[in-house]
């Protein structure tokens, strides 16, 4: 069984940083696509950003294309979500995920999800 555990979320002002990371326990999950899902209140969840195993193609939404940063260290089996300029709308849970297909970001399914970090963003 794949746990992912994130970490690194917390309350920021506007126009600040955070980065929160992922790590599976369990198992080695470096050949798996893997990528970042928020949910806001009261609103459904949404793709953010997603890395395929290497780390050489990466895929984001419109909101935060330009302001976060998703990468991956194979070596440490550890993934990273790098968010800068971070706006109020952004407050949400954030979820790792990994997967073990790799489909259009709109209908990308992944297998294993994380318990979520909270990210909030002041005004």
């Amino acid at each position: 069984q794949v746990q992912l555990v994130e970490s690194g979320g917390g309350l920021v002002q506007a126009g600040g940083s955070l980065r929160l990371s992922c790590a599976p326990s369990g198992r080695t999950l470096i050949r798996y696509p893997m990528g970042w899902f928020r949910q806001a209140p009261g609103k459904e969840r949404e793709f953010v950003a997603r890395i395929n195993w290497s780390g050489g193609i990466t895929d984001y939404a419109d909101s935060v294309k330009g302001r976060f940063t998703i990468s991956r260290d194979n070596a440490k089996n550890t993934m990273y979500l790098q968010m800068n300029s971070l706006k109020p709308e952004d407050t949400a849970v954030y979820y790792c995920a990994a997967a073990t297909g790799w489909d259009k970001p709109q209908t990308w399914s992944p297998d294993y999800w994380g318990q979520g970090t909270q990210v909030t963003v002041s005004s």
